[in-house]
């Protein structure tokens, strides 16, 4: 007669407050060495392993940043990407060493970020 509910915790519920799923470090590191002797597939099959914290990573430099600031953590690590995967030889050893090259190219995208709007906001001024 009654309909039996499941009860659910909306904590957990559609994966709410779980911690990313950790790559297996071998299998990163199996991939940083395959990219490095020229297998470009393995940089597309590295990237989800490693994106929860690359994103991570972009977010805690973001979080240093101005509130109007005009790039957004995933521009962030989309730039940082592109500047990784441009590297015509990657010589990566670990994931550690991936992490650290890219919270490096994270850095150095934030200055290059705020050269490029000083440089703009110094055109504006002699431009009056």
């Amino acid at each position: 007669m009654g309909s039996e509910q499941e009860s659910v915790d909306p904590a957990t519920a559609g994966g709410i407050n779980k911690k990313p799923h950790q790559p297996d470090p071998q299998e990163v590191t199996r991939l940083l060495a395959n990219w490095r002797q020229g297998d470009h597939t393995a940089l597309e099959k590295l990237i989800p392993l490693v994106y929860e914290e690359l994103r991570a990573l972009a977010h805690h430099y973001m979080e240093g940043q101005r509130p109007n600031h005009t790039l957004q953590t995933t521009a962030l690590v989309n730039e940082a990407y592109l500047r990784l995967a441009d590297q015509k030889k990657p010589g990566f050893a670990n994931r550690s060493h991936f992490l650290a090259v890219a919270a490096k190219a994270m850095r150095q995208v934030l200055v290059d970020h705020a050269r490029a709007q000083q440089r703009q906001s110094a055109a504006r001024v002699q431009a009056k």
